[in-house]
């Protein structure tokens, strides 16, 4: 099995709407490290009027999982990062160092809502960039008005943005027409990341296997390496993404 990396995962536990307790997470952690995931960056959620938890936290949490999966014999690196809800207050708790960019890179994951127009979430985007970080955009095809209009996606990538989707969406989980904007994006080269975005041991599992087998079967093995292993692996390395 060829090895990936997952840069968006909710296996911290008991900080979001992810893994409950820590039982849960390592099982997660063993699901990932069978699908050959050998490098996750925690992504816990980052949103306004929640009790986030913070940069500190993270890292420890982090430390006493890595510890946890080490003596169950689960060889799966881990790193801390955060995936940030954007709201107007996001700019300067970047400045601030409130919120975790992904394994201490210049590089930070960003999700909207999914009803946000491209207008907004494009103001964003120059909002993080103007705090000193590049902008990797979580699931972008649960965002309406770039579904409607595949052409934003083109426009993202052009003004310095790097483009994720979520494992299960390729492989039609979330209905033909989610699975179908995606293909299309792979189809395109338009995607930089694929990702479990895994949430529990279920039909959010952190599973990569069978969506790297696709992607190398439908557009070609030297571009499923670089979504699943050389730019992940660029990300913790705080290197350039080609």
């Amino acid at each position: 099995m060829q090895p990936s990396i997952d840069i968006h995962c909710h296996i911290m536990p008991g900080v979001d709407d992810g893994s409950r307790d820590l039982e849960m997470s390592l099982q997660m952690l063993r699901i990932a490290e069978k699908n050959g995931i050998t490098h996750m960056i925690l992504t816990p959620h980052h949103k306004p009027m929640h009790h986030n938890v913070s940069p500190a936290h993270n890292v420890s949490y982090r430390k006493s999982l890595q510890e946890a999966a080490k003596e169950k014999g689960i060889n799966v690196k881990l790193f801390s990062g955060n995936e940030i809800y954007y709201c107007d207050e996001t700019r300067d708790q970047l400045e601030r160092g409130e919120i975790c960019s992904l394994a201490g890179s210049d590089y930070v994951l960003v999700e909207f809502h999914p009803t946000n127009q491209y207008k907004a979430i494009q103001n964003a985007i120059f909002e993080v960039q103007s705090a000193g970080y590049i902008p990797i955009i979580a699931h972008v095809e649960r965002y309406s008005d770039v579904v409607s209009h595949p052409a934003f996606v083109e426009d993202m990538i052009h003004m310095g943005c790097y483009i994720q989707v979520n494992a299960s969406s390729v492989m039609g989980k979330y209905g033909f027409g989610i699975s179908h904007f995606t293909r299309k994006l792979l189809k395109k080269e338009l995607v930089h990341f694929v990702a479990t975005d895994a949430h529990d041991t279920g039909r959010r599992a952190p599973e990569l296997a069978d969506c790297r087998s696709f992607v190398e079967r439908k557009f070609g093995e030297d571009y499923a390496k670089a979504l699943f292993l050389v730019n992940p692996a660029n990300v913790i390395r705080n290197q350039m993404i080609d």
